[in-house]
């Protein structure tokens, strides 16, 4: 993780020099969706037995002119230090970076029923007053939940499900 972090805190450095965090973020974006497509070229990217060279020119091949250069440096120093599988957390750090300078707060609320447009909004407006920042939720449907919400949220867990609340009497009666 300190890994992760550390690239992905040069990386936003860079970008924020040049006044481009949205444009590095949304090719950062693009590079995910082409190594969860494509799982065999991260492999490629990362096998020492091919010649960096190789890996390097691999890189430029498939991203050169689709994303900011600053991008395909940052992929061909992770092939070349040996961290290439850490991508995915490189990426995802870069993104709590992002949403962290801009106030942003990722939410994922868990139902055990679909929630209507208004019982979103008005969630969505009490997580803002309560955090201070701008949320944006991530909805999920789970209906082993019985009733109630999960939400997480910067790194904490609250949670209102009925499940929860019957485990607590099952460990009241077990006891």
């Amino acid at each position: 993780m300190e890994l992760s972090k550390s690239y992905a805190g040069a990386l936003f450095s860079l970008a924020a020099e040049n006044g481009e965090q949205e444009e590095v973020s949304r090719a950062l974006e693009t590079v995910t969706q082409v190594l969860r497509e494509n799982p065999d070229y991260l492999e490629f990217l990362a096998a020492p037995s091919i010649a960096i060279d190789e890996r390097s020119a691999a890189i430029d091949q498939a991203f050169g002119g689709r994303v900011p250069e600053h991008v395909t440096s940052f992929l061909q120093v992770l092939c070349r230090r040996g961290h290439a599988r850490s991508y995915f957390e490189c990426a995802e750090e870069y993104r709590r970076l992002l949403d962290h300078a801009n106030r942003v707060a990722q939410a994922r609320i868990v139902s055990a029923v679909e929630l209507s447009a208004a019982q979103k909004r008005a969630l969505v407006e009490k997580l803002e007053r309560q955090s201070g920042k701008r949320v944006e939720p991530e909805y999920i449907v789970d209906e082993t939940l019985l009733g109630g919400l999960v939400v997480e949220m910067e790194g904490r867990v609250l949670d209102g499900s009925l499940k929860k609340d019957l485990q607590q009497v099952k460990e009241v009666i077990e006891k």
